[in-house]
């Protein structure tokens, strides 16, 4: 499972790094990064996952499962 990011949707609310900084970073521009984690996400951090991808508002971030 990794969760990405449509930069071309994005509008840098920061709730996604508000909420998980473990996962999300933010850029000099004040828009989100995923961290390495977010490439590779363990069981245990899909509830948080979720939660990353339910807080945005624009729908710009998704989780893949594989």
């Amino acid at each position: 499972m990794k969760l990405r990011i449509d930069s071309t949707v994005c509008m840098a609310h920061g709730r996604c790094y508000a909420l998980a900084p473990e996962l999300v970073e933010v850029d000099d521009q004040g828009y989100p990064v995923l961290t390495a984690a977010a490439d590779d996400l363990a069981a245990d951090q899909e509830p948080l996952a979720d939660e990353v991808v339910g807080t945005c508002p624009e729908g710009a971030i998704s989780l893949v499962r594989e």
